[in-house]
């Protein structure tokens, strides 16, 4: 194991919350030193990224369609989560067969936030703000309205804030060959 698990909400297939993105970042520094070199470098996901992961193709407000109601089958908001995380892998994946984007945990981004930067940005692959106070979450938290867990919706922190409801999900980018 690569270090202490801080959640609040403790069980093995639970995501890991209570983590700072400076925590998320200590972290990948001992995953990259262990297993990257390997493989190639284990990063969070870019803001973009995370959004291309989350629709999985779609153009909709969520994964699966426009309709708020069916989000229960795919995610932990404040309507089913009973204000607390839930192992993953209890809703329908996207189509793409990933678990809990919609909702469960925030989860940090590698991208500094400017809430205006979309509105002049390259429209493929943006990189995101070069500096900032704030970092990118998204995902929304299993206490947020079901609004609030849509694709597109983001928000952010300074870096060292941790809670309960603020997790990570790693990526990898492959060495090349």
């Amino acid at each position: 194991m690569i270090g202490d698990i801080p959640s609040e909400f403790q069980g093995p297939k639970n995501p890991v919350e209570n983590v700072s993105w400076d925590d998320c970042q200590a972290f990948l520094d001992k995953l990259n030193d262990e297993f990257g070199a390997r493989r190639g470098k284990f990063q969070l996901p870019t803001e973009a990224q995370w959004e291309y992961a989350c629709r999985a193709g779609s153009t909709t407000r969520y994964c699966f369609g426009d309709e708020e109601s069916r989000l229960n089958a795919y995610a932990w908001s404040a309507e089913n989560s009973g204000n607390k995380t839930h192992p993953v892998g209890e809703k329908e994946p996207n189509a793409w067969g990933l678990y809990d984007m919609h909702g469960n945990v925030w989860e940090w981004c590698q991208d500094f936030y400017d809430g205006d930067y979309y509105a002049n940005s390259p429209l493929d692959d943006p990189m995101g703000p070069a500096t900032g106070p704030y970092r990118v979450l998204r995902g929304g938290g299993g206490n947020l309205a079901a609004k609030y867990c849509r694709s597109s919706y983001r928000s952010s922190f300074e870096p060292g804030y941790r809670n309960s409801r603020l997790g990570f999900r790693v990526a990898l980018v492959p060495a090349d060959k």
